[in-house]
């Protein structure tokens, strides 16, 4: 670990990107308070997203429909469109990429650049290039924050000081200065919860975060998360490790009309269906299944263990029994609300081993073959052509294809 003495990263953000996207697709929407809603008709959800002329009036992501409407009447609202945002993306990263070798994207409106020469010379400069090159080569409905600074994680915070549309440079000889004076929880890394347990000890400011000794941070987060935020935020070029993957999982939250449990138990296997199709083609076998149900306030979750598969017959055949099982349990319960499915403790499928104590081998090598060419027929033609039971999606579609923070999905998963 090393403390630069100059700006190496640039931290990209933009700027209510989703809503931005809907704003470049439909030119009626430019310069009108967008949210974004899960599905067709969403009026009494959550806002998964909103544009930039809405937070103006003072609208928050993840915020109650109702909510936004009583702060803002004319807010417009559009039903979520994945397939579009990804594409979005995709154009995105490759005019940055004509301008700068991307270092890593973060999630579908975030990345980092390691910055050359030119980039330490004129960081402003290099800022402005990529902005030019979004407005006029993509649209100018799309903006972004940018952040220069010695490591990723202060090249982050700078860009978020200066939103929407921002440029801001910390270069290492004027820190800690700009930092000491933002609120800790503006700090990434440090939520509510975590800031009432610092202000428990005394931290209660940004200069009290920087004056501890860093393994004090790692004994408050309990994880070395805190030491490395410690040297980050002075400065040092800190290095996560990486991390294997841990679960493939989708989960969806329903539609009116879909929120019977024989409309809720489809897009079960619809969801799981999806995740065996990433389990595949990443090249992992699955060893557990949970399933997990919500009703209104009550939640209901179960795990099922089972040999190591990848075939959608045996996820399925799991997802039947844990799904009758969910109904004995939760007779008087009415909507389904939402569902989600996990496929977890993974095994590289280099390292598969058939289970001893199931007799199943033959059977289980026969669905994956059958799995294998339903697969090869799907990327064929683009779409799901076959499948194993019935496949109807939704209304709107993107069953498997949300778009989180950690993971931006494929064309694949809107098949």
């Amino acid at each position: 670990m090393r403390r630069p003495s100059t700006i190496e990263h640039l931290y990209l953000d933009f700027d209510g990107f989703f809503a931005s996207c809907e704003q470049l697709r439909d030119p009626a929407l430019r310069g009108r308070p967008v949210g974004v809603v899960p599905y067709v008709g969403g009026r009494h959800g959550i806002l998964i997203a909103c544009s930039r002329e809405a937070k103006a009036a003072g609208i928050k992501n993840i915020m109650p429909v109702e909510d936004a409407k009583r702060l803002c009447r004319d807010l417009v609202l559009v039903p979520q469109k994945p397939q579009l945002y990804r594409r979005a993306h995709n154009a995105l990263l490759a005019e940055i990429a004509s301008i700068l070798p991307i270092d890593v994207v973060k999630s579908i409106d975030e990345l980092s650049c390691r910055l050359d020469e030119n980039g330490i010379a004129d960081p402003q400069g290099l800022g402005y290039r990529i902005k030019r090159a979004i407005r006029y080569e993509i649209g100018a409905s799309i903006t972004c924050s940018i952040g220069f600074a010695a490591n990723r994680h202060l090249a982050k915070i700078a860009g978020g000081t200066q939103k929407p549309d921002g440029l801001t440079v910390w270069t290492p000889e004027i820190m800690p200065a700009p930092l000491v004076k933002l609120p800790i929880e503006d700090i990434p890394g440090i939520g509510e919860r975590m800031a009432r347990r610092l202000a428990a000890v005394g931290i209660i400011d940004t200069q009290r975060l920087l004056d501890a000794q860093p393994k004090h941070l790692r004994a408050l987060w309990k994880s070395v998360t805190g030491e490395r935020l410690w040297y980050a935020l002075h400065g040092w070029d800190v290095q996560a490790p990486l991390t294997e993957r841990g679960m493939f999982g989708h989960s969806r939250v329903l539609p009116p009309e879909a929120r019977d449990r024989a409309s809720a138990k489809a897009i079960a296997r619809l969801l799981l269906t999806k995740a065996a199709r990433r389990l595949r083609r990443e090249g992992y076998y699955a060893s557990s299944l949970t399933l997990w149900v919500q009703f209104g306030e009550r939640f209901w979750s179960e795990r099922l263990s089972l040999p190591q598969v990848r075939d959608d017959k045996a996820v399925l055949d799991a997802l039947g029994q844990m799904w009758d099982c969910m109904d004995q349990e939760t007779a008087r319960e009415r909507r389904v609300m939402r569902v989600g499915v996990t496929l977890g403790d993974l095994t590289r499928a280099t390292a598969r081993q058939f289970d001893f104590l199931t007799d199943d081998d033959q059977d289980r090598l026969r669905w994956e073959s059958i799995g294998d060419a339903i697969d090869d027929l799907n990327e064929r033609y683009g779409r799901t052509v076959a499948s194993v039971g019935p496949w109807a999606p939704p209304e709107g579609g993107n069953v498997g294809g949300k778009i989180s923070f950690t993971r931006i999905p494929s064309a694949e998963d809107f098949w």
